[in-house]
């Protein structure tokens, strides 16, 4: 049994599942893909939990709202 938690062991199986699909190509830019990948989803969830407030959501993330809104761009995600 692992010792990871779920959110942890969930990134690890779909990773395992990345290589498998990769065969024998090398992996690129695996940090940033990840990255990407994660953040989008909890920028949004941030946003619905703290109902669109900006200021909370950045709170929530322990980042400064200045931060949040670059990231919504990045992201696509309109302010």
């Amino acid at each position: 049994m692992s010792n990871h938690n779920p959110l942890e062991q969930s990134v690890r199986e779909r990773l395992e599942r990345y290589f498998t699909d990769l065969g024998d190509s090398e992996p690129r830019d695996m940090l940033a893909m990840v990255i990407n990948c994660v953040e989008r989803p909890v920028l949004q969830v941030a946003l619905e939990k703290a109902n669109g407030n900006q200021s909370k959501a950045a709170a929530m993330l322990g980042i400064t709202r200045s931060t949040l809104r670059k990231k919504l761009l990045v992201h696509d995600l309109q302010p």
